[in-house]
Formats: C-alpha cells, structure tokens, sequence
C-alpha cells in the first residue's frame, strides 16, 4: 500500500533529528511531496515528525501517484 507524505510546516528551528527525518523522507520544502511503501520503520519516521506532515492513505495515494 502507497503512502502519500507532504510537508504542511517549516522545519526551521526544530530539533537535528526531525530535519533528518525530513530528509530521509525526501521532504525538503512547505508542500513537497514523496510517496513510500508502507513498513514499520516508515511508520516509525511518520510518528516522529507528525506535526510537520500530512499523511495520505490507501487508494487516494496511489491514484495521485499515476
């Protein structure tokens, strides 16, 4: 299953380990996007940086993609 990652807040002024994870994540602006299969590891990312993401599930992340 697809999971959709957009970055809906700045990372200016929050912690190394969270711009990391944005990165890693292949998020670098407000309003980038990147899409990833889901897993446990990616799920763990997902929680640590939630309040500077949105996260799209399911079928309406896969069909964004094509």
């Amino acid at each position: 299953m697809a999971i959709r990652v957009t970055q809906v807040k700045s990372k200016i002024g929050h912690k190394r380990e969270h711009r990391g994870t944005l990165r890693a994540l292949g998020l670098g602006r407000i309003g980038s996007t990147a899409v990833h299969e889901d897993s446990p590891s990616l799920r763990g990312m997902l929680h640590s940086v939630a309040f500077l993401i949105k996260v799209d599930e399911g079928e309406t992340a896969e069909k964004k993609d094509a």
